[in-house]
């Protein structure tokens, strides 16, 4: 089986250390079944420029990261940027999201499969999905699908499977 090539935006990089959110337990499971094989782990400069803005506590254990889980970084270029605009113009992500629009540039010009998400404010959206995409064809580029972590790991170690929800303490997972 073809391993995917999946594209982790930053806000999994702090759902991974929030025991706290909903996501946590799931969002580690994704960077566990990266180590395991199932999926090829990218990011890009702009997640680290992102990282990087953290505090340093929280930034240094982030940044860690991309060395445990030997996630390839991508480099910004002229065409990502380019791309990233155009989306921004054609209404795709709002103006003022252009480092949302950044991430799903650079995970199209490098022909990912997929960006694992939990920006629902920008990226995890029915018409930034539907419209990056049918940007992405008129331009020559594929279909990036834009998923969470919920729904490309395994399901059975979801925390819906395991008996993990909201409501129990961190103690309690």
């Amino acid at each position: 089986m073809k391993k995917l090539k999946v594209y982790l935006e930053t806000t999994l990089f702090n759902y991974y250390f929030d025991e706290d959110r909903d996501a946590h337990p799931d969002t580690v499971t994704l960077f566990e079944e990266c180590v395991e094989g199932r999926f090829e782990p990218y990011t890009s400069d702009y997640v680290v420029r992102e990282i990087e803005d953290a505090p340093a506590e929280k930034r240094d254990k982030m940044l860690n990261l991309l060395r445990q889980y030997d996630i390839t970084i991508l480099t910004a270029s002229d065409e990502t940027d380019n791309l990233a605009a155009r989306y921004i113009s054609e209404g795709a992500l709002p103006s003022g999201s252009s480092v949302d629009a950044s991430h799903v540039a650079v995970a199209s010009v490098n022909a990912l499969d997929l960006i694992v998400s939990l920006n629902f404010r920008h990226i995890v959206r029915d018409k930034t999905i539907e419209m990056t995409g049918a940007i992405n064809i008129l331009l020559g580029y594929t279909i990036v699908k834009i998923k969470t972590p919920m729904e490309v790991i395994d399901v059975e170690k979801t925390r819906y499977h395991l008996g993990r929800d909201s409501r129990n303490t961190p103690q309690d997972r």
